[in-house]
């Protein structure tokens, strides 16, 4: 088994911090992961890209290549990292994201995670955990449990209760398709 995800969109969404935790949490399940990072020279609003490649075997080459699952969670973010998505891969946009005709894989989720953050959650800092329960729920390597410890490991104190709603908000997102 080997996945690889790119989380893209702008500085400030805690793609990074997603990544990061992701990484961590398959490694608690007994995979081999790594993560890497870019991001522009602004603090915030620049681009923003964190890569995990998640693998039963070693890794050799940290940089995902072709992704397996490509989060854009703004409209740079997916003009830029679209068209390098193969035809298998899971494309999972925000919903503020036109994709247009320019729509390369045959699995395409377009949620609003931003908006579930603002309006459900009420804080829009929690975009990066709405967007990893969606992640957890389009990838069944990555195990509920494990994740949960993870962001938990993660967020604030004080924050926790916040971001296991936001968690559990964006698995709800991708089974609402579902039905």
């Amino acid at each position: 088994m080997k996945k690889e995800l790119r989380l893209t969109g702008s500085g400030g969404q805690g793609l990074i911090l997603a990544g990061i935790i992701l990484a961590e949490s398959v490694i608690k399940n007994g995979f081999n992961a790594v993560q890497s990072q870019s991001y522009g020279p602004e603090a915030r609003g620049g681009a923003s890209k964190s890569e995990v490649i998640i693998s039963d075997n070693d890794i050799n080459y940290p940089k995902v290549n072709s992704p397996d699952l490509l989060l854009c969670l703004t409209q740079k973010s997916f003009d830029k990292y679209a068209k390098n998505i193969k035809k298998k891969s899971i494309l999972l946009v925000d919903s503020c994201v036109n994709i247009g005709d320019n729509i390369y894989t045959d699995f395409c989720y377009k949620i609003p995670i931003i908006n579930t953050a603002k309006e459900k959650i009420g804080k829009q800092m929690v975009s990066n955990i709405v967007a990893l329960g969606a992640i957890k729920e389009l990838i069944e390597d990555i195990k509920d449990e494990s994740l949960k410890q993870a962001i938990l490991a993660r967020v604030p104190q004080g924050s926790e209760e916040l971001n296991i709603k936001a968690f559990n908000e964006g698995k709800m997102l991708i089974k609402n398709i579902s039905k």
